[in-house]
């Protein structure tokens, strides 16, 4: 028998409420994945699409109001969190679900060093700990994590370090905890191109076999070298999901195959890199039928007006009708 999936996202659906009309806009509509342990599943797609918005969901870090949970659930090791009260939900964050924000100037605090903001998140979870064991682990990770001068690092504030190694401290923050599930939110997108290939590696090397991991992403590259399998976002929907392997190879969503069009890569020398033409929706404004009907070269006349399922496809999951 298959083991179950360590987390099963199924028909997500999330609305928020607009400060000013009080209508409920729904940004993410019937988003459903898993993650097995040992697994990285790699959340791709443009700014705006969702992707951040349903994994925050899973620990149920978006703010309440102005968003709503209109349907699904979320089970992690068969535990639907969403009807977890919060006392209980507090045992399963950063402890059993690890986030690394996408941005760790907002997400340390500027008054308080390093080492305590670490030595703080190891006694929530474990205050049985004493703080100088939870000081020594502390350094012990931040060794783990590459930063050249723990003892300096760890009495340091976050200002007075770079960005990788603010980086590399949220990182150590998370994993500290040996968390099951792993959520990256574009933890590399404010860094230079040498510091988030080292970061990306680092990751790669601290991911455990028996936990899973959320990457989200909008870069290619780093899906490339990250990804198990890939879940494809636009629009608030899921219009593609795979196997890396199986994705590269062949996207079967006009949207992914545009997606991978659009890379360096696969530009001829001399001539212009191809693009998307148009926008992404914004939510209110999703079309009844297809959300990427009017950017696709391929769009029939009834696509507008026709909401696509996600099918099965080979080995891919697709939002087309005529994905072949």
């Amino acid at each position: 028998m298959a083991e179950q999936p360590l987390l099963q996202v199924k028909h997500l659906t999330i609305a928020f409420e607009n400060d000013e009309t009080r209508r409920a806009v729904t940004t993410v509509e019937d988003v459903s994945f898993e993650v097995r342990r040992g697994e990285i599943l790699c959340v791709v797609g443009e700014s705006g699409c969702g992707k951040s918005v349903s994994s925050m969901c899973i620990p149920r870090l978006l703010p309440s109001p102005p968003s709503r949970i209109l349907s699904g659930e979320i089970l992690f090791d068969g535990v639907d969190l969403l009807k977890l009260p919060i006392a209980q939900l507090r045992a399963y964050r950063g402890k059993r679900i690890g986030v690394i924000f996408q941005d760790p100037m907002t997400a340390l605090s500027p008054l308080v060093r390093v080492g305590d903001q670490i030595v703080e998140a190891l006694l929530i979870h474990e205050p049985r700990l004493g703080r100088e064991a939870a000081r020594a682990r502390a350094l012990e990770w931040l060794v783990k994590v590459g930063i050249q001068n723990p003892r300096v690092a760890i009495r340091a504030y976050p200002y007075e370090l770079s960005g990788g190694m603010q980086q590399r401290v949220m990182i150590a923050m998370c994993l500290i905890l040996e968390p099951q599930l792993v959520i990256a939110d574009e933890p590399t997108t404010a860094l230079d191109v040498t510091i988030q290939a080292q970061v990306l590696e680092l990751m790669l090397q601290l991911h455990r076999k028996d936990s899973g991991m959320i990457f989200i992403t909008h870069d290619m590259g780093v899906v490339y070298k990250m990804a198990d399998r890939v879940a494809v976002m636009y629009a608030g929907q899921i219009v593609e999901q795979a196997a890396a392997k199986d994705f590269f190879a062949g996207p079967k969503h006009p949207y992914a195959r545009a997606l991978l069009e659009a890379l360096p890569s696969h530009a001829t020398r001399g001539r212009r890199l191809r693009a998307i033409p148009g926008q992404v929706p914004s939510p209110g404004n999703f079309a009844p039928g297809c959300r990427f009907a009017e950017r696709c070269a391929c769009a029939r006349p009834e696509c507008a007006q026709m909401p696509p399922a996600l099918r099965p496809v080979g080995a891919h999951l697709v939002r087309c009708p005529y994905a072949q």
